[in-house]
Formats: structure tokens, sequence, C-alpha cells
């Protein structure tokens, strides 16, 4: 099995998508799993998991009523995860293709005190009980902040989005050591999405961001990496073939199942795609 491990699908409205700036015009228009398609066979990729880019319920449903459409498609979409009533939006928003959700903690005021609250961890319990996959959007700023919350919810998987969008100008060694706490707890999975956007001003080259792939191998091993495109936030700083390739190239010397495991068969194990829930890797 192979899988872009993240994705977005949107219609654009700027007033939707405040955070897509007025200088990212490439990103100003539709992207439709239609769209996507193409790149996924070209990449011999078989399905993908479309993330939340709104913190609306809105488009949660939308996500999934495409992804209905396109069966190859599995949704992380977004909940008030703090909610009073957030077992009656959960039975609401209930759907085989939704596999869990995300919060872009990156965008609160105060990322660190936002995880602290008491009514997201509430929430946080809650979704673990009904092994909903929990994903974090934060920066490098934040990942001790991230490390004490994933150390208190490990009932179910935990997903770092971007590598915890590295400090790139730092290198990948003071990344590796920021993350490696975060990064010895076995719940917690790390996507390699991201990396070409973090790159100042866009402008990368695989010899300046290969040492956090290796660092993330290192780190969290091949069984806890996914692939991830980010596309179409990626066509910022590279078409969807290049980061694939920075990807292949990256990994090129891995064994099969090592290869296997971030193409593909880590994301179908974390998302349950093969119906399996692996607990023995949760707290008993």
């Amino acid at each position: 099995m192979r899988i872009d491990a993240h994705q977005h699908f949107w219609r654009y409205d700027a007033v939707d998508y405040p955070w897509i700036a007025e200088s990212m015009t490439r990103l100003q228009q539709d992207y439709l799993p239609d769209d996507l398609a193409p790149l996924l066979a070209q990449r011999q990729l078989q399905g993908s998991i479309a993330v939340q880019a709104r913190q609306c319920v809105a488009e949660t449903q939308q996500l999934l009523q495409w992804a209905q459409q396109h069966a190859a498609t599995q949704v992380v979409g977004w909940i008030d995860v703090s909610a009073a009533h957030l077992t009656a939006q959960l039975e609401a928003l209930q759907h085989p293709l939704l596999r869990g959700f995300r919060h872009q903690v990156q965008d609160e005021r105060d990322p660190a005190a936002w995880l602290r609250q008491p009514r997201v961890a509430s929430g946080i319990r809650l979704l673990q009980q009904r092994d909903y996959v929990w994903e974090m959007l934060l920066t490098w700023r934040h990942l001790a902040d991230a490390t004490r919350f994933a150390a208190q919810h490990d009932r179910h998987w935990l997903v770092l989005d971007h590598l915890g969008k590295p400090d790139i100008a730092r290198g990948a060694q003071a990344w590796g050591e920021q993350v490696a706490e975060l990064a010895a707890m076995p719940h917690v999975v790390c996507k390699l999405s991201g990396l070409v956007t973090e790159a100042p001003q866009g402008q990368w080259h695989s010899a300046q961001l290969r040492p956090f792939i290796d660092e993330a191998l290192a780190r969290f091993g091949p069984q806890r990496l996914m692939f991830g495109s980010d596309w179409p936030v990626c066509l910022l700083a590279a078409e969807y073939h290049a980061v694939a390739q920075l990807i292949e190239d990256a990994i090129a010397e891995l064994a099969t199942d090592e290869q296997a495991a971030i193409w593909g068969n880590t994301a179908a194990q974390v998302y349950s795609l093969t119906g399996e829930k692996h607990e023995s890797v949760f707290a008993g």
C-alpha cells in the first residue's frame, strides 16, 4: 500500500482561508480530488489522507463528501476538541472515512497554553478512546510543549506534521535534539512533509534538507515515518514530483520493508486502513 499521508483540498475563497497570504497566488484557486489523482498515479500512490485546512466542521463535512466520491481518500478533519458537547459533535460527524482530527495549534495566540487546557486534555482523551488519530500542527518553538502533551495522551496515535516545522537555518542536529524526547515515544509518528516550504523564501536544495530526513530516520525510525506531499501548499516551493523525489532519493538505500513503511505501510497502520489497530503500542 502506497499512500500520500498529507494533502489538502479546497474551493478557494479568501475569506475562508485567511492564512493564504496575498503573495501566495499559486494557492488562490480550487484544488480538488480530480486535480490530485493524476499526481498520485504518476508516483504509483494508491490513496491519500486529506487533512483539514480550515478550523470549521463544514470543511470536515465537505472533505468527507469528496472522500466518499473518491474511495482512495481518507480524512483528518477538525472539531472543537474543547467543546462541552464533544460527544454529540463526534456522533454527528461519525463516518467510516473519518480517521482523525487536527487543530492548527501553531496559530493560537499562546500554543503552549492551548495544549495545557484541561478541556483540551479531556477532549483528546475522548478522541483516543474512540480510536481517532490526533495530528499536531506546530513549529519547532513548541516541540517541548508537544512532548509534555504527548506524554499525557498515549492511548492512541499522535502524528507530528511536517517534522514540527524545523528551523532550517539552525540545522538538523539542533532539530534532532529538540525532537528526541518526543520521538522516543512509541505512539508518536512523524510526517516527512512540509520541508520544502520551511526553507527560507521557499528556496531549497536537497543537500540542505536531506540531513533533516536523515535525522528523522535516526530519531523515529522508518516504521514511524510517513511520506506526505503537503500538496497543494508544497507548490509554493516545489512541484509534486520534486517533493516525492526528495524523499525517494533520501531513503533509496534503506531496506525494502523500511521504504515500504515510509511510502504507505505506516500510514495504513496509523489510520487503520487495513482494519488493524495494533493496540500493543499503547499503554495498558
